[in-house]
């Protein structure tokens, strides 16, 4: 499966303060987002699975693949196109070895060992950063830069996307870096205009 890490889209329901998340999903979509991964931390098992399951029939029908953040039996149930992991989660091989082959395994690295790592053991992508000081997340760890983007991006040969702080103001310098895509949260779903904020993004990264 071809894969655009151009504008990838992380979900936050807590960022669109009571907004419908599919519709805020639907509106990054038409402004060009590339990639959807579905991130939900608070809801229960079953309200997860109902979520995704929505989420994958919104997402897909714009032939755009859905990753599930940390959960494997979710992204099992719904059949989705793929999981993410971060560096506490389930370990990248025994992930990559239940997913099969055939399934997209994106894996948060921060540093030149732990993406040399990644690609010896089963991801397809590395999500790298903080590239930026971001306030998504609270554990995202001290920001690396476009320097340590660069660094990752030179010793690995699967696509890099860059996370944390990015926007419409440092984009270009991002990409710059040499990365094959961005990953934004707060960026797009806080902006006011979802689908506006994610053609301006898309142009740029184009650009």
């Amino acid at each position: 499966m071809f894969v655009d890490y151009s504008l990838y889209l992380v979900t936050d329901r807590a960022i669109l303060k009571g907004e419908d998340i599919f519709s805020a999903v639907e509106k990054a979509l038409k402004g060009g987002v590339t990639l959807v991964q579905l991130r939900e931390k608070e809801v229960s098992s079953r309200d997860f699975y109902n979520i995704a399951l929505k989420m994958k029939e919104l997402v897909n029908s714009y032939n755009v693949p859905l990753i599930i953040n940390d959960r494997l039996d979710i992204a099992f149930a719904v059949d989705a196109d793929g999981l993410h992991i971060g560096q506490e989660d389930l370990p990248l091989t025994v992930a990559r070895r239940l997913l099969g082959p055939s399934k997209i395994l994106g894996y948060s690295v921060s540093n030149v060992d732990e993406a040399v790592f990644g690609e010896k053991n089963g991801a397809d992508y590395l999500g790298a950063g903080p590239v930026y000081p971001t306030g998504s997340k609270s554990d995202a760890g001290e920001p690396i830069g476009i320097e340590g983007l660069i660094k990752i991006k030179e010793r690995v040969s699967i696509p890099v996307v860059g996370i944390g702080g990015i926007g419409v103001d440092n984009i270009s310098e991002v990409k710059r870096s040499g990365i094959d895509g961005v990953s934004l949260i707060s960026a797009i779903l806080g902006s006011g205009d979802i689908e506006g904020t994610s053609r301006i993004l898309i142009t740029k990264w184009r650009e």
